[in-house]
């Protein structure tokens, strides 16, 4: 895929799938942000998506606001397949502060805890549950947020069917990249590539990404569990290797993150909350 604006890649999309004027100021009915009040009071939404970032230092070469411009656009795009499959979803504009306790050493990360993205979260469901829409998916693009705990918590208090999902585990990421890494690698850094390369530094200003290792065993195997100090990890605030990036890669892993995504929504807004299970 060419490289150019955000903006030049949205109005492409625009013009290979129209939508009425009268429908959505954008031609996109299915963004909540940018829509009017005189299109959503009678959209009747079934399902809302809620895309959830975090405001962080993404190596040398990706901008601070690279979870949320990612979570976005899976959010977004996923949305559209599922709206033109019949589903009517709604994506909320995305929450950008996300759990990064482990980088308040690092300049500028804005940390949310898990106790404040709570009650952030429930004050979301309480907006929306009087409206009609019956369920919610909130859409992480942050490996800090956890999610499933508050939906534990949400779920007896609420009519509304709850789920959360990752949009960077939903599929095997190794089938698309030769070192996907965990933050600001391969797969980050080729998917920024495809959805906004106007903010990604040229590979040659990047860090290694070079991560050290827990030196307790189970911890370094991953079987225990401990957060991790960031400014101890790692020298540059990634974690894997960004060389092998390419926008190809990010535009193909995107396209198939996003048509998965989009028919779990489609399955999921056709289903009943009373009659999930077989």
């Amino acid at each position: 895929m060419q490289t150019g604006s955000v903006a030049a890649v949205r109005a492409a999309r625009h013009l290979r799938f129209p939508f009425s004027r009268r429908r959505s100021v954008t031609g996109r009915p299915y963004i909540l942000g940018e829509s009017t009040w005189a299109i959503v009071r009678d959209a009747h939404y079934e399902l809302a998506v809620l895309p959830w970032g975090a405001t962080e230092a993404h190596n040398t070469h990706l901008p601070y606001a690279t979870d949320i411009i990612e979570s976005e656009a899976v959010a977004a795009e996923s949305a559209r397949l599922a709206w033109d499959d019949g589903a009517r979803v709604v994506v909320l504009p995305a929450i950008p502060f996300g759990v990064n306790t482990g980088q308040l050493d690092v300049a500028y990360c804005v940390n949310m805890n898990p106790s404040t993205q709570a009650l952030v979260l429930g004050d979301v469901v309480r907006s929306l549950a009087p409206h009609g829409v019956r369920k919610l998916v909130v859409l992480n693009g942050h490996g800090g947020n956890d999610f499933r705990q508050m939906v534990r918590e949400l779920q007896p208090v609420t009519s509304m069917f709850l789920c959360a999902l990752n949009y960077y585990t939903c599929l095997d990421a190794k089938a698309f990249f030769d070192e996907p890494g965990d933050h600001a690698g391969e797969l980050e850094t080729s998917l920024m590539m495809a959805i906004a390369p106007e903010l990604v530094a040229p590979l040659e200003t990047a860090g290694p990404g070079t991560a050290r290792r827990f030196r307790v065993r189970g911890l370094r195997e991953g079987w225990a569990w401990a957060p991790r100090r960031w400014t101890q990890v790692t020298d540059d605030t990634g974690v894997g290797n960004p060389a092998k990036a390419t926008a190809d890669k990010g535009r193909r892993y995107f396209d198939a993150v996003c048509r998965r995504i989009a028919d779990f929504l489609v399955e999921l807004a056709r289903a009943e909350p009373e009659a999930m299970y077989e």
